[in-house]
């Protein structure tokens, strides 16, 4: 019965083969029976009447359409099964040729390239040992971080299932690849890998640049503290990219 300040942000994170990685769009979620459609109460909290619910997904392909807008440059989108599972935000990627890999859920359908159809656990239970290879797929806080991988090739080329199996056993995970450039499986991984740098963009946003520090009421304030803190996100990559470089002139503007 308790009753908190909080609210929910759905982000784009934007990170880099180098390790590089900052903060790069938001959107503040508003519930649709709790909040969107209750206009008067939106009109407290500051929300303009011109903002509709959006679900997650739909607001991830709304940033997703910014950067393309903007021709941010990038190779990959990468997301868990949230969005993974969702038909219209594949549909608006594939539309675009952006190629993704997203997690799914292990009962997914899928109809593989030899005529077999089910789950996606199914086919994996059905792989044998042979199609299993062990990559490292990042590096984390204890080392590499390496698993086995396999492939199923789906009816639809362009499209791929990826299984991941821990060492030593465990469950398994599985993702949705979206690959019209045919992209080798080692590419594929190193995709999937991704989502862990994210994961330490939030750390470093919430650590070095206070993203969690704010008690806000209101929905302008909220963007204004948020878009604050990416920015100091962002200056702060800038700096510690260019540091590394040696190149202090770009260092000197931001002093200035």
């Amino acid at each position: 019965g308790r009753i908190d300040n909080c609210q929910i942000g759905t982000f784009l994170a934007y990170a880099t083969p180098g390790g590089h990685r900052l903060l790069l769009d938001r959107e503040l979620y508003l519930p649709e029976h709790t909040w969107a459609a209750d206009r008067e109460r939106c009109r407290e909290a500051g929300v303009p009447d011109t903002v509709p619910f959006r679900t997650r997904p739909q607001q991830v392909q709304l940033m997703v359409e910014r950067a393309l807008e903007a021709k941010v440059p990038f190779a990959w989108f990468a997301a868990d099964e949230e969005f993974g599972q969702n038909p219209a935000l594949r549909a608006f990627l594939e539309a675009r040729t952006v190629s993704y890999v997203m997690a799914v859920p292990k009962n997914t359908e899928v109809a593989t390239a030899s005529g077999d159809a089910g789950k996606i656990e199914e086919l994996a239970a059905a792989l044998p040992e042979r199609a299993y290879t062990r990559r490292a797929c990042g590096i984390g806080a204890k080392g590499f971080r390496s698993y086995d991988w396999a492939v199923i090739e789906s009816a639809d080329p362009d499209h791929r299932y990826i299984v991941r199996r821990p060492l030593g056993g465990g469950e398994l995970a599985y993702f949705h690849c979206f690959t019209p450039r045919r992209d080798p499986l080692g590419e594929m991984i190193r995709a999937i890998g991704s989502r862990w740098p994210v994961e330490e963009c939030f750390e470093a946003a919430k650590q070095e640049a206070g993203l969690d520090q704010y008690q806000v009421r209101k929905y302008d304030a909220w963007h204004r503290h948020i878009t604050m803190s990416m920015l100091a996100l962002c200056l702060l990559a800038v700096m510690r990219q260019t540091l590394q470089k040696g190149d202090l002139g770009l260092w000197t503007t931001f002093r200035g």
